[in-house]
């Protein structure tokens, strides 16, 4: 079987490779070829910003693998349900499965996979909503005992960020 791995981390100070060894090691307990690897530093909050899944996605569709393999469904998207779901038609679609490491429910068949994707997907999304909550809250609190927030002023990204096409955009959007 050919496979797929995603691994996405939220930040550049994170390392995918993590993610990559164990899911490796876990392709190769499956008899699965790892045809390629696909990993990112990007938030999964905002649709769009996810260049590698975008690729994913593409590759999907020409057929190139038949099954993706990912750390946790969070790791696809923060988004909630719709869009994990949307992520997961799109694949089966393109005759992709996507698997879990640590939801080894999503091989089960039927209905009942895609209430447990949506579920999934649904307490993603919020504990996503509360980690950015006690973000804002521990800000104030810093910001009223009268520490500076954010960058200094003045000061740049120290690379210079890449622009996304209109066609990558289109992509993305399926």
């Amino acid at each position: 079987m050919k496979a797929a791995i995603y691994a996405r981390v939220s930040t550049d100070d994170q390392d995918p490779e993590n993610q990559v060894r164990e899911l490796q090691a876990w392709a190769q307990r499956r008899g699965c070829e790892v045809l390629e690897v696909y990993q990112e530093a990007e938030s999964a909050w905002r649709q769009g910003h996810q260049a590698e899944l975008a690729r994913l996605l593409t590759d999907a569709e020409r057929g190139r693998f038949d099954v993706v393999l990912v750390w946790a469904l969070d790791r696809m998207s923060r988004e909630g349900p719709l869009r994990v779901l949307q992520l997961v038609e799109r694949l089966r679609r393109s005759g992709v499965q996507l698997l879990s490491y640590q939801e080894p429910w999503t091989e089960a068949p039927g209905e009942l996979g895609d209430l447990l994707y949506a579920v999934v997907a649904w307490v993603a999304r919020w504990e996503s909503q509360r980690r950015s909550e006690r973000t804002k809250a521990g800000q104030a609190r810093a910001k009223a005992q009268g520490k500076q927030i954010g960058r200094p002023f003045g000061s740049k990204d120290a690379r210079k960020r890449r622009r996304r096409t209109r066609r990558e955009i289109r992509i993305e959007r399926g």
